[in-house]
């Protein structure tokens, strides 16, 4: 007999290929009128253009259902490109007429690299689960943390650890502390927000990193990775995060609708909830067949994070003369873990095969394990890929940054804040950190003194905006990954990280005007910290001390 989770995975193969089919028939039928065209929306660079992220950020959070909030996202951005046009409208979605549709978005290298580093993510952990090499990991973890703080802590020095990429860290930090985190009745939305809070804040804020190498990218006339690395202090979103992070951790405090699922694991040992449970019985559904150890698991880990580094500086030209850091600043980070991820594959082949851990029969069946471990997230990431695609046709980035252009003539100790508030809105309506601060950032740059301690306010402003947009934001590519490595439902991941990134965002926005004012770090960062720490505390004070069982 099916069980719910099967019959709901079975479900979203077959609606994967159904979308597949359609734009294959797309391409089919419509190939030849499918050419690129000049063309402008009716509705290009207004107030409509954020219309289609917004009706599908609202209603995946109404009906906790994020497939078909996304696709329907997607048809209105559709029609409203093609002005109500249904044929021009069909073929913008599934063909590669333009740049935003499916096809082009699945056709896209970058895109490609990053779902088959996903896949090859997913198989690596049923190697792992099968070979039991999790079970054997899990066993050590239980006797090594034996408190709930410690495996929360020790979540968050890994997130801290694995810095080099937001994605590679979601994934990796999930696979490897879940186990842990399931023993210690952490719920598996605190398990995401924890990933999630160490991912993007963490790159964000790490001069060797993909991130630092996109900002460095789209800065013009000066040095980039300098403008970045002074920025950090100022990134109060990224260093907040983690302040609260840690708060909430040491001081035992949860509120809004984590509080309810992180009691619900404690006093029920349900860590989902909620009936939205895409992954819920996945590890026990992954029979352990091998007799592995730790090292099954931890070696397999850091073969991958070495690969990945490497594959990334090898895409930066490394190994052609380049310094380490100018490789990372130069490196295609998809195809950088994408030859990373194959690498360790075929080593953890070579680690288990010849000592027998696993027999290449079942070697080999974890490869559509892994893959169908992935579905939800390819579902949602090329969804929301697509969104995004159809939003910059309908030209939201314009319209945002022309209200940031014209806000230049306000007092100046008010364009930090400003630049702050709408760099989450864009985040959070398009669903991409880097996208929201390479259109920001070329604006931003040339409208302040140069070399002056408020450009680099600025862009801290601008960078943290991006990455308060991305979390708060149900359609972005790395609160999706976050939700994938935790095994956590999507839509709840989102509702309760929500309240948190919103109460640092606010702390964040007010230390904006303050820093605009006093222009020393020194002086802001404190100030901004103990604000994070005074506001937990009275935000603990109101919600009362949780009432756990004793550890």
């Amino acid at each position: 007999m099916k069980t719910k989770s099967n019959m709901k995975k079975t479900w979203l193969g077959m609606l994967f290929v159904v979308v597949l089919v359609a734009t294959a028939m797309a391409t089919t039928a419509f190939g030849g009128e499918a050419e690129a065209v000049e063309y402008t929306s009716n509705m290009y660079a207004t107030a409509w253009s954020l219309v289609p992220p917004l009706v599908a950020i609202i209603l995946a959070l109404i009906t906790k259902e994020v497939y078909s909030s996304l696709f329907i996202g997607i048809v209105v951005g559709g029609l409203f490109y093609a002005n109500f046009d249904i044929k021009l409208a069909y073929l913008t979605i599934f063909t590669n007429s333009t740049d935003g549709g499916l096809l082009t978005n699945l056709s896209d290298s970058g895109n490609v690299g990053i779902l088959i580093f996903l896949v090859i993510l997913g198989i690596m952990v049923a190697l792992m689960n099968k070979a039991g090499g999790s079970a054997a990991y899990g066993r050590w973890a239980t006797k090594a943390i034996k408190t709930r703080k410690g495996a929360l802590l020790s979540t968050f020095l890994l997130g801290v650890l694995v810095f080099v990429d937001d994605y590679f860290n979601c994934l990796t930090v999930g696979s490897v502390m879940r186990p842990v985190t399931d023993t210690h009745k952490v719920s598996r939305a605190k398990l995401a927000y924890i990933i999630d809070a160490t991912a993007a804040p963490i790159c964000i804020i790490a001069p060797i990193s993909s991130w630092a190498a996109a900002v460095a990218g789209v800065v013009e006339g000066m040095n980039g990775l300098e403008l970045f690395i002074r920025a950090i202090p100022y990134n109060f979103y990224a260093l907040l995060s983690i302040v609260a992070m840690l708060t909430l951790t040491i001081t035992n405090t949860d509120f809004g609708p984590m509080l309810e699922h992180e009691r619900n694991a404690q006093l029920n040992n349900d860590l989902y909830t909620t009936e939205a449970r895409p992954y819920a019985g996945a590890d026990a559904e992954a029979e352990v067949v091998g007799n592995g150890k730790v090292i099954d698991l931890v070696l397999p880990v850091i073969v991958l994070i070495a690969c990945c580094i490497i594959g990334m500086i090898y895409t930066g030209g490394f190994f052609a003369g380049e310094s380490f850091v100018d490789a990372f600043a130069n490196c295609d980070s998809p195809t950088g873990l994408l030859l990373g991820s194959v690498a360790a594959l075929l080593i953890t082949f070579v680690m288990y095969i010849p000592r027998r851990v696993l027999t290449f029969r079942q070697f080999m069946d974890c490869l559509p394990e892994g893959f169908k471990a992935m579905v939800p997230a390819i579902m949602i990431l090329t969804f929301a890929w697509t969104l995004s695609g159809i939003t910059g046709l309908l030209g939201a980035d314009v319209f945002v940054a022309s209200i940031l252009e014209s806000s230049t003539g306000v007092l100046q100790t008010l364009i930090p804040v400003i630049v702050f508030c709408i760099a989450v809105f864009l985040a959070f309506a398009t669903g991409t950190s880097w996208g929201t601060f390479g259109i920001l950032l070329p604006i931003v740059v040339p409208i302040m003194p140069v070399g002056s301690e408020l450009l680099t306010i600025t862009v801290a402003a601008t960078l943290a905006g991006a990455v308060c947009g991305d979390h708060c934001s149900p359609i972005s590519d790395t609160t999706i990954m976050a939700s994938t490595g935790a095994q956590c439902d999507h839509i709840n991941h989102v509702s309760t990280q929500l309240p948190y990134a919103l109460t640092v965002a606010v702390v964040s926005a007010v230390n904006y005007v303050l820093a605009a004012a006093i222009q020393n770090w020194f002086i802001n960062l404190p100030i901004a910290i103990i604000s994070m720490v005074v506001v937990i505390l009275v935000i603990r004070k109101i919600y009362g001390a949780k009432e756990l069982p004793a550890e």
